[in-house]
């Protein structure tokens, strides 16, 4: 600043500086190399305190300002040249004044001083305790610890001839120091808090998003790039909904969508992702709206990894649910075709199981006989080929996984499988329906093979993985024990079937009368039963029918049943009378029996009489026989009805004769066709005679399956039932 403001004056000569007083800037005047003050304005004195005129200027700082302003003052004073400060603290020595002035600060002072600042605080929406520096009479230690910032310039001036000095202006710049500070460490706090976040989400999750209110990607994802391979391009707007999975592709747009309409608080939900080595992986998906001034603006949201968890959910679940599945089954069929169930869809698309029905030809080389009873497919695909048995030859994979007891995978070009990999059924069945991979998974049970699975995966499913096939051995190998006693009375109960063929007749062929038998064997039980049928031709031309049920259902029964059986027909052929007359001889012999033994029987005779057939039959205390007619009327032969046999010496059983029309069917039965527990025997026997009256058309065999099949039963008794049917004249 040249020029001379008061030229000529002295320390004297301050009222020349009087219109600096009012300015609202701090304003010093020092004369000559020492820098003695002739001049302090108001505002200058309130910042610095109120030092002697005549004094140096600097001595008015603390040290090491004091020494800094010592060597501005001295540059520009001898160079001419301006400096400025900006924002520079300072420090100043206290006059005794201003300190006595500080510690006589009266307490209402304070108290007002403090309630301002509350209520500054409350409308800037801080608390008391924080964002505010203390009052100068709040705190008197604080407040002489206080930093202070000031932005200054100094510049020399001419007071007269040969006589400068250097003109200081000082604005305290505090507040706005304060406030930037402020300001910079909520940035800095913000930024903290913010890099916290981001650790924390790199932390919990692969993939972070952003979309917009309406759920569409708005912004470039690099970490969704990085962990599916989709680009940018291809991302935004709805291009990331293309990287589900196309089973669960629905599903997420559906909960998304919801999610969106509502105006949830968050979005959580799991689904498969494709990842960039093309497989797919299970990610929990979630996402927070962000709301500004009341508005949503967008979805923040993240995808984490939970393939592992999932794949340990799951399997547990499985296992669970296989567990569950045979907890109450006791048939090897069934047990399979729940355990079929179970892996049907969750780890397959189709599931075969097949029974070992000879290990003899694998053990020798050779081909391997083989029956499928059980099977499971997901839904929209045909059914595997009818259950039956096959001969499998000795190349073919299965024959190999057989042999070698480990599972084998197989995996090819959606419907174009190698040869010999699989039964010829399932064969076809694969190259019918894009199947890529096929397993074959032996199941060991005490040491042998009784049973090979089937898996097979279609289309756009991925092949099945080790982990796959490790959780279908273990679902297996949880199921041993279950499977291991079913496969033990299986093969009880076929050799007692066996056993009860063997004990069991087959009809005559006639040439005027068609004869039919059945015998189901109770799936409930492994021991041979009591019930049994005959037929035979006596010695005079006349055919001769019977069935009967033993008491009890096990080997006694059996052995019973069959002395019973062959005592009545040496009876019948030895001497023939009535039926209820042969029957009451049966009943004396019983005597010779060991044992109490207890029985029912039917005993009929069919003889050709002029102008057709005639029936004698009796009843000892067995269902009634039921006669159909070819019209489709079914009546029971109630009565008479007789004793039951075995109970002593007091036995009756009348006879009774009937014709039998043309084209019309007899039927004996067993209980186990028509009773169930807890119902009465009448609606079981009106059951038949409806079922019957509907059949009486069809051939006599079919007669038989149909009602086998066609009426409720237990599943907890044996059935045998026997028809006869008399040709028409025509």
């Amino acid at each position: 600043m040249g020029g001379g403001i008061g030229a000529g004056a002295g320390c004297g000569d301050g009222p020349a500086f009087e219109m600096l007083d009012p300015a609202p800037v701090g304003v010093a005047v020092t004369r000559g190399p020492e820098h003695r003050l002739i001049y302090m304005n108001r505002m200058c004195r309130a910042q610095l305190g109120d030092p002697e005129l005549g004094s140096p200027f600097p001595s008015a700082f603390t040290s090491p300002t004091r020494e800094r302003y010592r060597r501005l003052c001295d540059q520009v004073f001898r160079t001419g040249e301006a400096v400025v400060l900006t924002a520079i603290p300072l420090g100043t020595e206290a006059s005794p004044e201003q300190d006595r002035g500080r510690r006589a600060c009266p307490a209402q002072d304070r108290d007002q001083d403090a309630s301002l600042a509350q209520e500054r605080d409350r409308d800037q929406g801080a608390s008391p305790s924080q964002g505010r520096a203390p009052s100068p009479c709040q705190d008197q230690d604080a407040d002489e610890d206080q930093e202070r910032f000031f932005t200054s310039s100094l510049s020399r001036i001419t007071l007269g001839a040969d006589d400068h000095g250097v003109l200081v202006m000082a604005m305290e710049v505090t507040e706005q120091i304060a406030a930037a500070r402020q300001v910079q460490a909520i940035a800095d706090e913000r930024r903290h808090i913010l890099r916290r976040y981001r650790s924390l989400i790199q932390v919990s999750a692969q993939i972070i998003w952003v979309t917009g209110p309406e759920g569409d990607a708005i912004e470039p994802s690099p970490s969704w790039e990085r962990v599916t391979g989709q680009a940018w391009e291809d991302f935004r707007g709805n291009g990331w909904l293309r990287m589900a999975h196309p089973d669960d592709q629905p599903e997420v747009q559906r909960t998304w969508q919801a999610t969106l309409d509502s105006e949830a608080k968050s979005y959580d939900h799991v689904c498969r992702l494709r990842v960039a080595d093309g497989g797919y992986r299970h990610f929990r998906v979630r996402a927070v709206p962000v709301y500004e001034h009341g508005r949503l603006v967008e979805w923040v949201g993240s995808c984490s990894d939970v393939e592992r968890q999932w794949q340990e959910r799951r399997s547990q679940d499985l296992l669970d649910r296989a567990a569950a599945a045979m907890g109450e089954l006791s048939s090897l069929p069934d047990m399979l075709h729940a355990l079929a169930g179970v892996i049907v869809p969750e780890l397959a698309d189709g599931c075969g199981i097949h029974l070992i029905a000879d290990m003899s030809g694998a053990d020798r080389g050779g081909p391997l006989l083989v029956e499928r009873v059980a099977a499971a497919v997901r839904p929209g695909l045909p059914m595997m080929t009818p259950y039956g048995q096959e001969l499998v030859r000795p190349e073919n994979m299965l024959v190999q996984a057989v042999r070698q007891r480990r599972p084998m995978l197989a995996t090819f070009a959606p419907g174009n499988p190698p040869p010999d990999l699989a039964p010829s059924g399932a064969q076809r069945w694969v190259a019918e329906n894009g199947v890529n991979s096929l397993l074959l998974l032996p199941v060991v049970v005490d040491g042998a093979v009784p049973a090979v699975v089937t898996a097979l995966t279609c289309k756009h499913r991925a092949p099945l993985s080790e982990a796959d096939i490790a959780l279908l051995s273990q679902m297996f190998d949880h199921a041993h024990d279950a499977l291991s006693n079913a496969i033990r009375f299986q093969r009880a109960q076929q050799i007692a079937l066996a056993l009860q063929h063997s004990l069991l007749a087959e009809p005559p062929l006639l040439p005027d009368l068609r004869i039919a038998a059945r015998y189901r064997a109770s799936p409930a039980a492994a021991e041979v039963g009591g019930d049994w049928y005959d037929s035979f031709v006596l010695p005079d031309g006349a055919t001769v029918i019977a069935i009967g049920d033993v008491a009890g259902h096990d080997l006694a029964a059996a052995v019973e049943m069959s002395q019973l059986r062959n005592m009545l027909r040496a009876l019948a052929m030895d001497r023939w009378g009535p039926p209820g007359e042969v029957l009451t001889r049966l009943n004396k012999v019983m005597a010779a029996l060991s044992g109490e033994v207890t029985a029912t029987c039917v005993l009929a005779r069919v003889e050709e009489v002029t102008g057709g057939h005639r029936l004698h039959y009796a009843v000892a205390g067995h269902p009634p026989p039921l006669l159909v007619t070819h019209e489709g009327t079914a009546r029971f032969l109630d009565e008479p009805t007789g004793s039951l046999l075995g109970i002593g010496d007091v036995f009756d059983c009348p006879s009774a004769t009937v014709p039998l029309p043309p084209r019309s069917t007899l039927l004996l039965y067993t209980d186990g066709l028509v009773e169930r527990m807890g119902e009465h025997l009448d609606l079981g026997l009106e059951r038949l005679r409806e079922l019957a009256g509907t059949l009486a058309r069809e051939p006599v065999d079919a007669f038989c399956d149909q009602l086998l099949s066609g009426l409720p039963t237990t599943g907890l008794d044996d059935i045998a039932v026997l028809a006869l049917r008399r040709p028409g004249d025509d």
